[in-house]
């Protein structure tokens, strides 16, 4: 199930937020996966990261519910086109 669903002009994306944490690294840092359900994306799916960053996973995700549609909305067409 994904986290959020995002309809773009170019079609519907499956979204999902992910923690990475480098060897050296003392805080996480947000990563948003998103799958092209819809549409004719190219490429169908991409990682992209976010400028979030915290040392706790759950104040991580707890900080992405606040992200808005309409910034992912501009990740895709950022990266899509």
């Amino acid at each position: 199930m994904a986290w959020r669903v995002i309809a773009t002009e170019g079609g519907l994306w499956h979204v999902d937020p992910a923690a990475e944490r480098r060897a050296s690294a003392r805080q996480w840092q947000l990563m948003l996966s998103f799958r092209a359900v819809q549409g004719t994306a190219d490429p169908d799916r991409f990682w992209a990261p976010y400028p979030l960053q915290s040392v706790s996973k759950g104040t991580l995700f707890a900080q992405a519910e606040t992200i808005r549609d309409d910034e992912l909305r501009k990740l895709v067409s950022d990266f899509v086109t």
